[in-house]
C-alpha cells in the first residue's frame, strides 16, 4: 500500500537558499551584516522588500532553478522512504508559474530523487498554499505535511494534515 507525504520543496527537499545566494552574487549583490538573522530578501541584502521580491521572481524563473541541490540528508531519506517503505510524495511549492522553470523543478527533483514525486503542483512565487493544501486534503487528508514556513504549516493542520516542520539554523 502507498503511502503519502505531502511536501514543500524549497527549504525543505532543495536547498534554494544556497542556489540563490550564488546567484546574487553572480549578479553583484552582497549581503549586509547580520543577514542570517533576517528573513526578509530585501532586508538581507540591503534593499526594498519589493526589490527583493523581484529578485526572487526572476531567480526562480531562471536556468539556475533547475539546478538546486538537495538540503542536508533530503536526498538519502526521501529516496529510502520511497523505494524501501512505498511512500510516494506530492510536492507543494511557491516557485512561480513560468512553465518552464516548473518543468526544469520536476527535472531537478527527478534527477535528485528519482521517482519519488508523483505530482509537483506549482503555485505563483510566494504564494499563500492555504486554498492549495484544502484541495490537496480532499484526497490525503491525515498524511504528513513537511513545510519550513510556520504559517503554512498551520495552514496544513488546518486543512487535516499531521504537520512537521523543517527548522533551519
Amino acid at each position: 500500500m502507498k503511502k503519502t507525504i505531502v511536501t514543500d520543496i524549497d527549504g525543505v527537499v532543495l536547498d534554494w537558499e544556497e542556489g540563490f545566494c550564488i546567484w546574487m552574487e553572480h549578479h553583484g549583490h552582497k549581503k549586509v551584516d547580520g543577514y542570517q538573522y533576517m528573513y526578509s530578501i530585501g532586508d538581507r541584502y540591503g534593499m526594498s522588500n519589493n526589490q527583493g521580491h523581484n529578485l526572487v521572481r526572476q531567480f526562480n524563473a531562471s536556468a539556475a532553478i533547475g539546478f538546486l541541490p538537495p538540503l542536508r540528508d533530503a536526498q538519502y531519506f526521501i529516496k529510502k522512504l520511497h523505494e524501501q517503505h512505498q511512500y510516494d510524495f506530492v510536492a507543494l511549492t511557491s516557485l512561480g508559474t513560468d512553465r518552464y522553470a516548473q518543468t526544469l523543478r520536476e527535472r531537478n527533483l527527478k534527477k535528485l530523487m528519482g521517482d519519488a514525486f508523483s505530482r509537483v503542483i506549482c503555485l505563483d512565487t510566494g504564494a499563500d498554499k492555504d486554498d492549495a493544501l484544502g484541495r490537496l486534503a480532499q484526497k490525503y487528508k491525515g498524511c504528513y505535511w513537511v513545510e519550513d514556513k510556520p504559517a503554512n504549516l498551520v495552514a496544513g493542520s488546518k486543512a487535516g494534515f499531521k504537520g512537521i516542520l523543517m527548522e533551519h539554523g
